[in-house]
């Protein structure tokens, strides 16, 4: 077992997950958390040679870029409806991060079956 690849999903997934909680309960507390593991999702993409590499780092940065905004736009300007939509956002980056990081794994497994 690549263990490697397992923080890198776990984190993945994380980010995904503490977004999703975000939109259930919607405070800069559980907001932060989120933008939080999200930038650490996305440091441990920095490097990465895969075939997606590139794919998977934008799709993490992108939702870093709606992350943090959305965490300044409810804690200085209180607008919970923007952070909510920015958040939002972020997890459909989240999703299409979590399908290449997939895809990433059935074309390693195909090459490992040759």
């Amino acid at each position: 077992m690549d263990w490697g690849k397992v923080t890198y999903i776990f984190f993945s997934l994380m980010s995904l997950t503490t977004t999703a909680g975000f939109l259930y309960e919607p405070n800069a507390v559980a907001l932060f958390l989120a933008a939080g593991v999200n930038v650490i999702s996305t440091i441990l993409k920095i490097g990465v040679k895969n075939l997606l590499a590139a794919e998977l780092l934008a799709s993490s940065l992108v939702a870093d870029l709606h992350l943090i905004p959305s965490f300044m736009v409810l804690t200085f300007i209180g607008d919970e409806p923007m952070a909510t939509s920015l958040a939002i956002g972020a997890i459909v980056a989240n999703i299409f991060s979590i399908a290449l990081a997939l895809i990433e794994s059935a074309k390693s497994q195909d090459k490992e079956e040759y």
